[in-house]
């Protein structure tokens, strides 16, 4: 008699029998994997809270790490480039730095809020 492969079974996954009972085979990321970072783990939290579902099918199929990772990735890379764009667009050069460093930390420090602000809703919240 020929029984049916579970859903897990079908995609890869094993089991340990303890006792009477199955164990699914799982493993917790690799050793030596970089770490995630702000924008990552924000992310991770949004789709724990607001996509449980998503969560689990990333989470159960390996692909959560590479998933995170790639948001964090992206967003430093999409803050970096607004940044550089809106400072050139509002005039904050090097030679404003020099004259008034605290009216340049000021302006900066707005144009960080509104491209990490972006760059959130783009790729973290979406």
């Amino acid at each position: 008699m020929k029984t049916q492969k579970s859903f897990f079974e079908q995609n890869g996954g094993t089991y340990t029998q303890v006792g009477d009972v199955l164990l699914p085979n799982l493993t917790i990321g690799e050793d030596g994997q970089q770490p995630i970072g702000k924008y990552g783990r924000m992310r991770k939290r949004y789709l724990k809270e607001r996509h449980p579902v998503l969560y689990s099918e990333l989470l159960l199929s390996g692909k959560l790490y590479s998933h995170l990772l790639e948001i964090d990735e992206a967003c430093e890379g999409r803050m970096e480039f607004l940044t550089r764009q809106m400072a050139k667009q509002e005039g904050v050069t090097e030679a404003l730095k020099a004259a008034n460093q605290m009216e340049w930390v000021r302006r900066m420090n707005s144009i960080r809020n509104r491209a990490e602000e972006i760059a959130l809703h783009e790729l973290v919240y979406c």
